[in-house]
């Protein structure tokens, strides 16, 4: 079964019992809209909705490169060094402890209501399960190629760069690729989230006054378009890791791809 008709199986599932869910509970349509209703006014707002997606996909893809950017550097700047690490360690696990919804308002107020505040908060969440992920696998290098790589470049010119260049990095791709998949799927929650705290534009926005209007249905269908729009994000960046890194494995042992 390939993946595109289990993606139309499981999407035919979902609507069925969201139905089911709609019929058995006689709820208003002010409380949860049916399939059909949310459809209906999809194809109504197509034009906003997609306006409105497009500010938020711009907000995620440059969250998604700057926190990106920022957390293999910082991985590779406390990797390199065991007293920087010491040092720098705390202040990664502060960034992810620190609730986003606290840092919200402050980063609005300090960026404004304008795309900066939106990059700022997706940022934050992707930056850490990157540099934590690359952090581990340059950690986890195995020794066997580090004494190698030792014995090779003796005597050369940094050593220890040629070192990180030509076996750490490569050896830990695997473990950032792995961070750069749970980044793809996070990086949503910190463009919608500076979006419901204080913003012009974004499907966040669109949602939020959909809500206060009591225009649910067009809340499900922005929020729909975000689900979308997050999915497809992932199995892209998925798709690429795997076509950047054919050596990784991607099955158990005794496993045959499926």
């Amino acid at each position: 079964m390939t993946w595109l008709l289990r993606t139309a199986v499981t999407t035919a599932v979902l609507i069925l019992v969201w139905n089911l869910v709609v019929l058995l509970s006689a709820a208003p349509p002010y409380i949860l809209p049916g399939p059909a209703r949310v459809a209906a006014a999809w194809w109504q707002h197509a034009g906003l909705i997609l306006s409105q997606a497009g500010v938020t996909l711009l907000e995620i893809l440059l969250g998604l490169l700057i926190g990106t950017c920022l957390g293999c550097l910082a991985a590779l700047i406390v990797g390199s060094s065991r007293l920087l690490g010491r040092w720098l360690m705390p202040m990664l696990v502060v960034s992810q402890a620190v609730p986003v919804f606290a840092i919200a308002p402050l980063l609005v107020l300090w960026l404004g209501y304008g795309i900066a505040s939106k990059v700022a908060m997706a940022t934050l969440i992707i930056f850490f399960p990157v540099s934590a992920a690359f952090l581990d696998g340059l950690r986890r290098t195995e020794p066997g190629w580090l004494d190698l790589a030792r014995t090779m470049t003796a005597g050369r010119p940094h050593p220890q760069l040629a070192e990180l260049r030509h076996v750490r990095i490569p050896a830990a791709l695997p473990a950032l690729a792995s961070g750069l998949r749970i980044a793809a799927a996070t990086a949503p929650i910190g463009a919608v989230v500076g979006e419901w705290v204080g913003s012009s534009a974004g499907l966040g926005y669109l949602m939020l006054h959909a809500n206060a209007r009591l225009q649910t249905d067009l809340m499900f269908a922005a929020l729909l378009t975000l689900a979308v729009m997050a999915v497809t994000l992932y199995f892209g960046v998925d798709r690429g890791l795997r076509a950047l890194l054919p050596w990784q494995s991607e099955t158990l042992p005794g496993e045959r791809r499926k």
